[in-house]
C-alpha cells in the first residue's frame, strides 16, 4: 500500500490485513519488533473507530482513514501497554499502524491519501 503526501511524495508500506473480527481485535497485539516499512491495515465497515495499546508491546503510530481514503488523523508515538482510549476524528473505513514516529519522519498528515486495492 501507499500514501501520497501533499508534497507528491509516495511511501510504499508492506501491510498486514485485519479484517476479521479476531484479525482486528488480534491487531499487532504481543509483537516486539516491525520492520520499517511495515504496518497492518485494518479494514472495516464506516464507524467512528476507537483503538488502544493494550498487550502492544511497539509504540506506534495510528493512521485513521476515512472513507474517501484520505487521513483524518495520526495519533503518533502511542504509548506501549495502555489502555486509554485513541479515537478518529470521523468516521473511519480503516486504520493504518505503523512504527511510532513514521508519520512525522516521512511527513505523513491529515489529508494525504492512503492507496490500496480495498479503499477507493
Amino acid at each position: 500500500m501507499t500514501v501520497e503526501t501533499a508534497t507528491g511524495a509516495r511511501h510504499k508500506f508492506n501491510v498486514e490485513l485485519a479484517t476479521t473480527p479476531p484479525q482486528i481485535s488480534q491487531g499487532l497485539m504481543f509483537r516486539r519488533q516491525m520492520a520499517a516499512d511495515a504496518g497492518m491495515l485494518f479494514l472495516f465497515d464506516p464507524h467512528p473507530a476507537v483503538f488502544w495499546m493494550k498487550n502492544t508491546y511497539i509504540p506506534l503510530d495510528m493512521i485513521f482513514i476515512g472513507v474517501d481514503g484520505r487521513i483524518l488523523n495520526i495519533a503518533e508515538r502511542t504509548i506501549p501497554l495502555t489502555e486509554t482510549p485513541v479515537p478518529a476524528t470521523g468516521m473511519t473505513r480503516a486504520v493504518l499502524e505503523v512504527n511510532g514516529g513514521t508519520a512525522a519522519r516521512l511527513g505523513i498528515k491529515p489529508g494525504d491519501r492512503v492507496r490500496h486495492a480495498q479503499l477507493p
